[in-house]
């Protein structure tokens, strides 16, 4: 059976979509979608497809280290490093991964279409989330139908899926600075406590860090706590020195 709305072509109904995956042995693995989900923690597979290197290109595929599990979390691009990012700052997410699934379908007309989402990220709640990064506000009609197809397969099993645009500018400028601050290195021992303490009523950035001593020792605990979810501060304008700064209401995952 297929299913379809009004302005598309006809997608393949979810108990049809295979998935393809990279065993714990490094071993290609194909089955249904619904039993590969029931199965396998794929946040432990290694990527369906890798990323070559091109020439031209300002960033060249990397690893980003995870505060969110601990570990390297592969990327192709500056857009999916970006996004990456952005999945370690949420603290709904557990664990990240790279392309560890490719869903495989056939279409009405017979042939056999191939989708790997860039990204996957197992929540707190159990399920998941799958991931495609776009460079750019518009989606090509090529991605927009396999999506379709996609977002129909990982809904019928309880995930999510979306395609990720560009994230506002001033709000990845800020968490990229932050993101140098999370390693637990920087947590702070004793300081960090005293450093939740001194924001507990919301201050300006610099007069909550000068009460407590050196700015070169303090600031990084604090940026490590607003990384962390132990202190927040507005992320839709720049940082600076006077960006009022408020110690968390409750502890989260990522204060524990």
């Amino acid at each position: 059976m297929q299913t379809r709305d009004a302005t598309s072509k006809p997608v393949a109904a979810p108990g049809s979509v295979n998935a393809r995956f990279i065993d714990l042995l490094g071993i290609g693995q194909r089955m249904p979608w619904v039993d590969l989900v029931r199965s396998v923690r794929l946040e432990d597979c290694g990527p369906v497809r890798s990323f070559p290197v091109r020439s031209g290109r300002r960033m060249a595929p990397g690893w980003w280290w995870s505060a969110t599990d601990g570990r390297l979390v592969r990327y192709g691009s500056g857009v999916m490093r970006t996004q990456v990012m952005l999945l370690d700052h949420d603290p709904e997410v557990v664990a990240v991964a790279c392309r560890p699934v490719e869903f495989v379908w056939r279409e009405p007309d017979g042939s056999c279409l191939e989708h790997a989402p860039h990204l996957m990220a197992r929540l707190d709640d159990g399920s998941g989330l799958l991931v495609d990064c776009a460079g750019r506000e518009e989606v090509s009609r090529r991605l927009a139908h396999r999506a379709e197809v996609v977002a129909a397969a990982v809904a019928s099993v309880g995930w999510r899926y979306r395609i990720a645009r560009p994230p506002d500018p001033v709000l990845a400028a800020n968490l990229s600075w932050l993101a140098g601050y999370r390693h637990p290195r920087y947590r702070g021992g004793a300081l960090a406590g005293r450093v939740t303490e001194a924001f507990q009523r919301s201050r300006p950035l610099m007069e909550g860090v000068r009460g407590l001593g050196d700015p070169v020792g303090v600031l990084p605990v604090v940026f490590h706590a607003l990384w962390n979810g132990a202190l927040s501060a507005p992320l839709d304008t720049p940082l600076h020195e006077r960006v009022t700064v408020t110690a968390a209401r409750t502890v989260g995952r990522r204060q524990a």
